[in-house]
């Protein structure tokens, strides 16, 4: 029975998960996926980076990252710059207008958010609080 609890608790998340991306989408109509946000928000936070870096950091294979990296450097979102010191190191940095972008994605996630956790009453999220701080925490 325990099992089954896991496999339906694991099912709702991921329908919820996807839904939640699915809205994004929709609303966040610049033709750009979640990972490219995710590549967006690691070279705003922590500056130029190493594709295989970012890849490691962000759980993703050295392909994909290529992938996304020619997607953002295409639409002027970031771009690919040459290590001075060595020639064969490159690195991805965001542009201004990926910055802008980024900015226009975390806002647009954010009033997604609120209104899906409008739904829920003052306990309902300070339950969830609960349970999502107990499950981050490393035992």
């Amino acid at each position: 029975m325990e099992e089954q609890n896991i496999f339906e608790l694991i099912h709702n998340m991921d329908n919820f998960t996807n839904k939640l991306i699915i809205q994004w989408n929709k609303s966040f109509n610049e033709d750009l996926g979640v990972s490219h946000v995710l590549v967006l928000s690691h070279l705003n936070q922590n500056g130029k980076s190493r594709p295989s870096d970012i890849a490691k950091l962000l759980g993703l294979t050295p392909p994909t990252l290529s992938y996304l990296a020619d997607k953002l450097v295409a639409k002027k979102l970031a771009v690919r710059m040459v290590d001075e010191a060595d020639r064969r190191i490159i690195y991805l940095n965001i542009t201004d207008k990926g910055a802008e972008v980024l900015e226009r994605a975390i806002l647009e996630g954010q009033k997604l958010r609120k209104n899906l956790f409008q739904k829920l009453t003052e306990e309902d999220r300070a339950q969830l609080v609960n349970i999502f701080e107990k499950m981050n925490r490393e035992d």
